[in-house]
């Protein structure tokens, strides 16, 4: 395994905490490890937090092109996957492709597009192409949509379907600043133009290969045990309608063998796996009625505490 890779990418997290996303540092792994495993990333918290930020140092850091779809009620899917138009000097339809044909798609507000737009992406997001008027269109690689949710709460929102929940393999929030940090961003005025200047640590090709590098890291057979009793004990957990799928259980194995890597490792341990449960599963339980408002992430914190990991 070639650790310089790796390291080149830890290096470049640890830039973008220390001089463009702080307070960030949790949601731009996870990007990462999300990257780093083929899948997407879905960001629940209030406008104004840095998501849009944290889309724009990732992109410009790694080189990797970046589109962004501002969902409104009135976004059609063609304005996602793109469309084709008639060319009267050609004599012919020519594709135009949207913004999903970028390598980094920022999908802003997603729950305010409407349930049709929003299956626009199911295609797209698992996999890796885009159908238009009988015609396939495979998107770029490495290919990562990160999309922000507003609180269900707010007006003009449409609740994600739990198979759109089901492409996002992590979801997570950003949450405040600590008060000094959100002091001294608020005196810098923000750091929009500070993007322009960042330096590109990366590249698509060294992005890709580690993408197969995860794929090695060893995941021994007392952590898959450890992964498979959670998953097991989500389905059959008393305030549980449908536990974790299959599809989930592959999606935290293969989140773990990134943040193995991104910490230098080529093993996956038992910690890897804890700590990604609640991004990798909390956003896809389904609860019965009853215990509809009982918080996600804190039953997910609570089946894991039953589960003892296993010694080295």
């Amino acid at each position: 395994m070639n650790h310089e890779t790796g390291t080149r990418i830890y290096q470049t997290l640890q830039h973008l905490n220390s001089n463009v996303l702080q307070g960030k540092q949790d949601a731009l792994r996870l990007a990462m490890v999300a990257m780093l495993s083929g899948g997407h990333l879905l960001i629940e918290d209030l406008p104004g937090l840095g998501k849009t930020t944290l889309a724009l140092a990732l992109a410009g850091s790694t080189g990797l092109t970046l589109g962004r779809v501002q969902c409104t009620s009135d976004l059609l899917p063609s304005d996602i996957t793109g469309l084709s138009v008639f060319r009267r000097e050609e004599g012919q339809f020519v594709f135009l492709p949207g913004p999903i044909f970028n390598q980094i798609v920022l999908v802003d507000e997603i729950n305010r597009a409407m349930p049709r737009t929003q299956s626009a992406l199911l295609e797209a997001m698992e996999e890796r192409r885009v159908t238009v008027e009988g015609t396939t269109h495979p998107l770029p690689e490495p290919f990562l949509v990160i999309a922000t949710q507003n609180p269900s709460e707010q007006t003009g929102t449409y609740p994600l379907p739990e198979s759109q929940l089901d492409r996002f393999l992590l979801c997570t929030g950003i949450g405040y600043p600590s008060p000094e940090l959100e002091k001294g961003i608020i005196a810098g005025g923000g750091i929009r133009e500070r993007l322009e200047e960042l330096p590109r640590l990366l590249d698509s090709q060294e992005l890709l290969t580690a993408r197969n590098e995860v794929s090695q890291v060893h995941l021994a057979d007392k952590v898959l045990d450890y992964l498979h009793r959670f998953i097991v004990a989500t389905r059959s957990h008393p305030s549980v309608l449908t536990g974790l799928s299959t599809r989930a259980a592959i999606g935290l194995a293969q989140a773990a063998r990134a943040a193995a890597y991104l910490e230098g490792r080529d093993y996956v341990a038992p910690e890897d796996v804890r700590d990604l449960a609640v991004a990798c599963g909390a956003h896809r339980l389904l609860l019965r009625p009853e215990h509809e408002a009982r918080d996600r992430k804190e039953l997910i914190r609570t089946i894991l505490a039953e589960i003892a990991l296993p010694l080295a």
